[in-house]
């Protein structure tokens, strides 16, 4: 059996409501969107399951708002960043801006350390970055984006990613030098 593109797959769910489309483009996402999610809160699984959960929920609720502009994975991805961007949003709202240590897991992704005090050292060294820079940083280096991808997925203007990961990778690369790694 030939296997369905994206845009074939979608159409059976936003036109004839076919369910086990959409399970096929859940099957195909989940473990790039949850990695995704997974590397933007620093490893907290819960939070990155929670988020993977309501971006997949959005995508089927609004599937037939889906104008096929940009690939269904952008589409997703976006989706993804939008409620992770409005997680914390609220967070620091409830918050006050205090931010909570967050748990280690194996992110899965190809920037996976086998040195636990490795992984310890990234995560302190991403948690340190702003949003916009852990974002593009996480989307480039961890997912393997390119950056017209990156601002079709962030929404940013390409000359903003670019800056963003300039100084995100400047960020971490002082970081890393600081505590003992070497180029």
């Amino acid at each position: 059996m030939e296997k369905l593109t994206d845009i074939a797959l979608v159409t059976q769910v936003a036109i004839l409501g076919n369910q086990k489309a959409f399970d096929q483009l859940v099957r195909r996402y989940q473990s790039p969107v949850r990695r995704f999610l997974l590397n933007l809160t620093l490893g907290n699984e819960d939070l990155s399951d929670d988020l993977a959960q309501e971006t997949f929920i959005k995508a089927y609720t609004h599937i037939k708002q889906f104008k096929a502009l940009s690939s269904f994975q952008t589409w997703l991805f976006r989706i993804a960043y939008r409620l992770f961007y409005d997680q914390k949003r609220n967070e620091k709202m409830k918050y006050a801006g205090a931010i909570a240590a967050l748990p280690l897991a194996d992110t899965g992704s190809r920037l996976t350390p086998q040195n636990t005090s490795l992984k310890i050292d990234l995560y302190n060294a991403l948690s340190l970055l702003k949003e916009d820079e852990r974002t593009c940083i996480t989307l480039q280096l961890i997912d393997g984006e390119s950056i017209d991808h990156i601002a079709e997925i962030t929404g940013m203007n390409q000359n903003t990613v670019k800056s963003h990961l300039k100084r995100g990778k400047e960020n971490l690369a002082n970081y890393l030098r600081q505590n003992g790694y070497d180029r």
